[in-house]
């Protein structure tokens, strides 16, 4: 799962929200890191409610249709399932640059002590 799929998926746990709501609370939540524009986020949310991960409905606000999307449970699985498989790639990460770390560093040196 691509990382804006699953910070759309993340921040619609939270409550359910119109498209445009999504984009800012994925950018809000990833403090900018992750800033996907409505030309994603509205064929991502597409998508994901024909595969059942979400629903939707309309709402009218001042006059103006809103497709609000709501998570499914098959789309809180699918967040749980990602959120592992990032937790284990993270952790293949982190254990690559330990191993990186430990190789570039002259035997016997100190990590913290010796920087």
């Amino acid at each position: 799962m691509s990382l804006s799929k699953f910070f759309v998926l993340c921040v619609l746990q939270q409550k359910a929200m119109h498209g445009y709501e999504v984009v800012q609370a994925v950018e809000r939540t990833t403090g900018g890191c992750c800033s996907p524009t409505e030309g994603t986020v509205y064929p991502m949310l597409n998508e994901f409610e024909a595969g059942g991960y979400l629903t939707s409905h309309t709402d009218t606000v001042q006059g103006r249709a809103r497709k609000v999307y709501a998570i499914t449970q098959k789309g809180r699985d699918a967040f749980q399932t990602a959120v592992g498989a990032w937790m284990e790639a993270t952790d293949c990460i982190i254990a690559g640059k330990a191993a990186a770390d430990a190789t570039a560093r002259p035997q016997g040196t100190a990590k913290c002590c010796s920087e």
